[in-house]
């Protein structure tokens, strides 16, 4: 079984692209009958923002990254801001230490306005990933604003790119990672 993790890069609350990580993350729990959860990063401002020794981390970041290390399949998320992820994203990327994402495999997700950031996935989300080593999958999941209701996903098209995400992390999974956990 992979240990799933979503991190969603969000910095206000309600939010679109915590829902879209939540989804994703609870199809991906179904699918590989293991449990998963969701870092979000709004949560986490308090203590994010003025962190910036390695050594030196408040307790509920200690405890995210933790779960971040730990993982197998993670779920990375933002909203797409001037045609970029969150900088707060950004700086909580920058406290991992490289090593410790190596192999790993990401889904990436995000959430915009228009059509018009949907590049951001693979010039910035993509990119991010391969610097740690982490093994993405091929169909990335962008939902427009007009894909949600009150904050909750309702498009069969992006149910639909979440299922081929999730087909693409299973033949992934098997080919990087132990056989113990995808037994």
């Amino acid at each position: 079984m992979p240990r799933i993790i979503g991190v969603s890069g969000n910095i206000t609350a309600p939010s679109r692209t915590l829902s879209l990580v939540d989804a994703v993350v609870a199809k991906a729990s179904q699918k590989f009958h293991s449990p998963g959860e969701v870092i979000d990063i709004s949560r986490l401002t308090a203590d994010l923002g003025p962190t910036v020794s390695f050594n030196n981390f408040p307790p509920a970041l200690t405890q995210a990254y933790d779960k971040l290390h730990q993982s197998d399949l993670i779920v990375i998320g933002t909203p797409i801001y001037k045609a970029s992820y969150t900088g707060l994203l950004k700086h909580f990327f920058d406290l991992v230490d490289p090593k410790k994402l190596t192999g790993k495999v990401a889904i990436l997700v995000a959430t915009g306005g228009s059509d018009h950031h949907a590049l951001v996935l693979e010039s910035h989300l993509r990119s991010l990933a391969s610097f740690f080593g982490i093994y993405t999958i091929p169909t990335t999941i962008y939902a427009k604003d007009i894909e949600f209701k009150d904050y909750q996903l309702e498009s069969p098209l992006i149910e639909q790119r979440i299922d081929q995400a999730l087909e693409q992390a299973g033949v992934l999974i098997k080919q990087h990672l132990p056989e113990t956990l995808v037994a």
